[in-house]
């Protein structure tokens, strides 16, 4: 067999491409009674922390692992107390984006 053979019987084509050929699906649909976090920055102790509200409905698990992606992507510390997640930082401009990604 040919180079040209092997590549067209493993690819289905001529080459490889990086581009999808497979067309986008539809836009998910927005709950509108999924809970919506309030991102605010608290002053304590003389340090920034930014808290995230409003997500207790989500139960302690699930707010636990949103937390673990938080403090990794916000490259900070952090934490889950009483149903509010507190990073440690100004993080509101990520921690929106991180939420309007989701």
């Amino acid at each position: 067999m040919r180079n040209d053979e092997i590549m067209e019987k493993m690819t289905g084509g001529e080459g490889w491409s990086l581009s999808s050929d497979e067309k986008p699906g539809p836009p998910k649909k927005v709950n509108p009674q999924s809970p919506k976090p309030k991102i605010r920055v608290e002053k304590r102790a003389g340090k920034q922390v930014t808290v995230i509200a409003g997500l207790h409905t989500y139960g302690a698990e699930r707010l636990n692992a949103i937390a673990r992606e938080l403090k990794t992507t916000c490259g900070a510390g952090g934490t889950v107390k009483n149903g509010v997640i507190e990073i440690q930082g100004d993080k509101v401009v990520v921690v929106q984006a991180w939420f309007e990604k989701r």
